[in-house]
């Protein structure tokens, strides 16, 4: 996933190993990239479509059918993450969160996918510095992010036990459900994200929930339903605009 500069070595290192999941659930993808659609609908031209800490370009290559007629660029850091995109999408290029380390001009983008990266930052406030500096006015940001107030995980704390999606070492996964390790520095509630979108200079559209396809199957039906109370969902969905 793309992530910020001055980062310590062992987080450098994390992030280009091919064995670190840089891939997230396709329902995520779809509701996201039918949300742009909506949003870019009625446009006189086709529409470019960054999509920052595109991973391996799964979650693009997912989305482009909702978004025929627009031009999708998948942006990243890590090189090895970059060369499993480029098998799967026509752009894909290097790029850094940090004031001008994406590589385009100031007010060129239209809208920004910035999916599941933002709970990976070190500093994610220069990173949406940087996802505004290349929106146009009006351009549209769709992030989504792990909603660290699901609801599974409410009742988690109540128990004692570590929330999903938080992490505590990149070494090895303690204290809480699952056996994967995936680089989670940040975590929001939908009311944080709301909050801190906001402070940086956009205005919210929408917040949605998503599934995650991480839950046990025995409990997937009611993961699907709490995705109508955006709060309780599994992954938030946040649609804004470029003040």
């Amino acid at each position: 996933m793309t992530t910020a500069p001055a980062r310590p070595p062992e987080l450098r290192d994390f992030y280009e190993n091919p064995d670190v999941p840089v891939a997230s659930g396709a329902p995520r993808s779809i509701r996201q990239a039918r949300m742009l659609a909506k949003a870019l609908r009625g446009g006189e031209r086709p529409q470019t479509v960054l999509d920052i800490g595109c991973g391996d370009g799964t979650a693009a290559a997912t989305a482009a059918p909702c978004l025929r007629g627009h031009r999708i660029v998948g942006v990243d850091w890590s090189q090895d993450a970059l060369r499993r995109a480029r098998t799967r999408l026509p752009y894909a290029v290097r790029g850094e969160l940090t004031g001008g380390g994406l590589p385009f001009g100031t007010g060129t983008a239209d809208a920004v996918l910035f999916s599941e990266v933002v709970e990976h930052l070190v500093d994610p406030d220069a990173a949406l510095d940087e996802i505004r500096r290349v929106l146009h006015p009006g351009g549209h940001l769709m992030l989504s992010t792990p909603n660290l107030a699901a609801w599974y995980n409410r009742a988690l704390l109540l128990a004692g036990v570590q929330p999903v999606f938080s992490e505590v070492s990149l070494r090895a996964v303690h204290g809480r459900p699952g056996s994967e390790v995936v680089g989670h520095l940040r975590l929001y509630t939908a009311r944080a994200l709301r909050e801190f979108v906001t402070a940086a200079g956009f205005d919210v559209v929408r917040l949605a929930g998503a599934p995650f396809h991480g839950v046990p199957r025995p409990l997937r039906p009611l993961d699907r339903l709490a995705c109508a109370r955006p709060p309780l969902a599994s992954i938030l969905l946040l649609h804004a605009r470029r003040t």
